[in-house]
């Protein structure tokens, strides 16, 4: 009964507009974020270091690639390496300009991702599809060498590894052994809200217009004027930043130190699956994506041997393991047969269903 819009008014263009028309949504939102910032100050060290810092983090790659993907309607393979481009270059960065303040390095290092994307992206005006996935395919690799064969990109550290150093902002450790994860998880959170409320903008305004008819039919689009090559390229640009600054995420505030394999075709296929069961062409199913495939894992590692030990069943490590790579195939084979629109469209049903009950329409 609480869900409801009637006596909420639009008296102009931008009421009409606006993302979240209804109070319901405006307010829910605001306790969201207000419950994200108190449980920096509520959860213990393992919740904010191992679950909800990675949760953040893969969150914005699922956004970068979403935008590509479920945006632009353009196919990518190459996000694992689009986020390794954004860490070794905020690593370079940090490197050369160690008086900086790290933040800026790190959203000046999705630039470097971008310029990556947009070299990668220049087929996509002529293939599109599967040889395109095959395109950014080959990117993954090609940049996966370059982390390997360039020894200058980790300052010629003999074991090939990026050492994340510590930095300070105010005076407050926030990153390096002596960074607390309370710290570490506001500055990841904060950085994922602000990308966010960018991303929202972008898609609901005149570009991301743009890239929806291209998705939908780009020789339409062509003939209604759009140009396709800049407006492919853009989407590919800001696809790789966001992707680049989450990967720099990864290394600075939660590794702390990576090597190259971290940045493999495994961790893109890991950001597509999130993308497919979160929700295509939805940023709130990219952290719905993201919240299913990574926390279920713990999930599962916590709640199975809690249920099933006391009957005197033993579950090992390994077979949960098993057990989340059947979970996830499972789901994406059901989310692509049963609702292509991922886990998003099932959470657009359920406000649809609030808003008229207890009536059936």
């Amino acid at each position: 009964m609480l869900y409801r819009e009637a006596g909420q008014f639009k008296s102009n263009y931008a009421a009409d507009m606006a993302v979240f028309p209804l109070r319901q949504d405006r307010v829910g939102l605001a306790i969201i974020i207000a419950a994200a910032y108190a449980l920096a100050f509520l959860g213990n060290d393992f919740l904010l270091q191992a679950v909800m810092i990675p949760f953040l983090v893969f969150s914005l790659a699922s956004i970068g690639l979403n935008i590509l993907t479920g945006y632009a309607g353009l196919l990518s393979l190459g996000t694992g390496a689009f986020m390794g481009v954004g860490a070794y270059a905020c690593y370079k960065l940090t490197s050369i300009f160690p008086d900086v303040n790290v933040i800026v390095w790190i959203l000046v290092s999705g630039l470097f991702s971008a310029a990556a994307g947009v070299i990668f992206g220049l087929p996509s005006l002529r293939i599109k599809g599967f040889y395109l996935a095959v395109a950014t395919l080959a990117a993954q690799f090609f940049l996966q060498w370059t982390f390997i064969r360039v020894p200058w990109l980790v300052n010629y550290n003999v074991s090939g590894a990026i050492e994340v150093p510590i930095r300070t902002l105010f005076g407050i450790p926030i990153m390096g052994a002596t960074a607390t994860s309370q710290t570490r998880y506001l500055v990841v959170l904060t950085l994922v809200i602000v990308l966010t409320w960018f991303a929202s903008n972008l898609v609901h305004g005149r570009i991301g217009r743009m890239w929806m008819a291209v998705r939908d039919m780009d020789i339409a689009a062509e003939l209604m004027g759009i140009r396709l090559l800049p407006t492919k390229l853009l989407a590919f640009a800001v696809s790789s930043y966001y992707c680049g600054v989450a990967g720099a995420l990864l290394v600075f505030l939660w590794y702390g130190g990576a090597e190259y394999d971290v940045f493999n075709i495994n961790q893109s296929f890991f950001i597509l699956f999130m993308v497919i069961i979160g929700g295509l062409g939805s940023l709130i199913g990219s952290f719905f994506g993201a919240a299913l495939i990574f926390i279920m894992p713990i999930a599962l590692g916590i709640v199975l041997p809690a249920l099933l030990e006391p009957f005197g069943i033993h579950i090992g490590a390994e077979t949960i393991e098993h057990l989340r790579f059947m979970l996830v195939g499972a789901l994406i084979i059901f989310f692509l047969i049963v609702e292509p629109h991922g886990l998003a469209r099932l959470w657009q049903i359920t406000k649809q269903k609030l808003r008229v009950w207890p009536f059936p329409y």
